[in-house]
């Protein structure tokens, strides 16, 4: 039997610690066998959650003789998972013991050092802070789930879910892995490298900049043929000045920041109205349908059409 320990430390995130419990517990074999037995350690017997506290059975020593171990995410302001937690990871991980995190479960699990020279993968949210604090670490804010082999990291709540039903497939074949999507009610197909769906800030200018009432010219006039000769020409510059001064204050360049600035107003015209692909395309300044499609998909890591069904407002 596959024995799965989820790690519950204070302030753990309830969905994020349910979900591998409720997925693991349920799967089957086709002749009606349990593989995996499911229990929760902790470093205390009682730990404290939003709300609520959690009743752990077993404490950290049981980590080691895990085939697999579940690291979840905890809520901000956490305090830090102390040596023995850190310890007793890296002690399971020398074992051969698997590990996988849960949204930003990936912080605790990159405190070990065991992520180093990696690539991981946390809530988008989340994911500049994890670059910025853990540099060894290749951080890939726009895919659901990173399996490193032995080391595993997802991103939200939900790609948590994506993760376990990828490890069920890894462990039994995809057949058991479907029977346990089933019960979970959830699609198997959202492979690993599916985009979060997310086009993250634009890089911040400093206050008082030369370039902050150019943002906002850019801003409003995102439906107009913008080229570089005209973004320069509204700021006063020569084309070689401004794009030198962009790209100095944003770390990109005007038409990179543009694009992404379009795909964001095609996101909020896509959630919150009706309005059919070409004339969004037309709106958020894409200048043809066909334009709209391939360059939305390249950002945002899906279709206009994939990206409504999934976040259309039901306003």
């Amino acid at each position: 039997m596959h024995t799965v320990a989820v790690l519950a430390l204070e302030q753990v995130i309830p969905f994020d610690l349910s979900t591998p419990l409720e997925v693991f517990s349920r799967v089957r074999l086709p002749d009606g066998r349990r593989p995996y037995q499911v229990r929760v350690c902790a470093p205390t017997p009682q730990i404290p959650a939003a709300g609520f506290t959690i009743t752990a059975p077993w404490g950290l020593e049981r980590l080691v003789d895990a085939d697999t171990v579940i690291v979840p995410g905890r809520a901000e302001g956490a305090p830090p998972p102390g040596e023995r937690v850190l310890d007793a990871l890296r002690r399971a991980a020398a074992g051969g013991t698997r590990i996988a995190s849960i949204c930003v479960g990936a912080f605790d699990l990159a405190e070990t050092g065991l992520l180093d020279g990696l690539a991981a993968t946390t809530h988008w949210i989340a994911a500049t802070e994890l670059a910025r604090c853990f540099p060894a670490v290749e951080v890939r804010p726009d895919v659901l789930y990173v399996d490193n082999g032995q080391l595993l990291t997802s991103a939200g709540a939900a790609a948590g879910l994506d993760l376990c039903l990828h490890m069920i497939r890894r462990d039994f074949g995809s057949a058991v892995a479907a029977d346990a999507a089933r019960l979970a009610v959830t699609p198997l197909e959202r492979e690993g490298g599916q985009a979060q769906f997310i086009v993250h800030p634009q890089p911040p200018v400093p206050r008082g900049s030369a370039l902050e009432p150019a943002l906002a010219w850019m801003e409003e006039h995102l439906s107009e043929d913008l080229t570089l000769d005209v973004l320069a020409h509204s700021s006063g510059m020569s084309s070689r000045t401004f794009s030198r001064r962009f790209r100095e204050q944003t770390g990109t360049t005007p038409l990179q920041w543009l694009l992404r600035a379009r795909v964001r107003r095609a996101q909020f015209l896509l959630e919150s109205t009706d309005h059919t692909i070409d004339r969004i395309a037309d709106q958020a300044g894409f200048g043809s349908p066909t334009a709209f499609r391939e360059r939305f998909k390249r950002v945002a890591g899906t279709s206009p059409q994939n990206y409504r069904a999934t976040f259309r407002s039901s306003a």
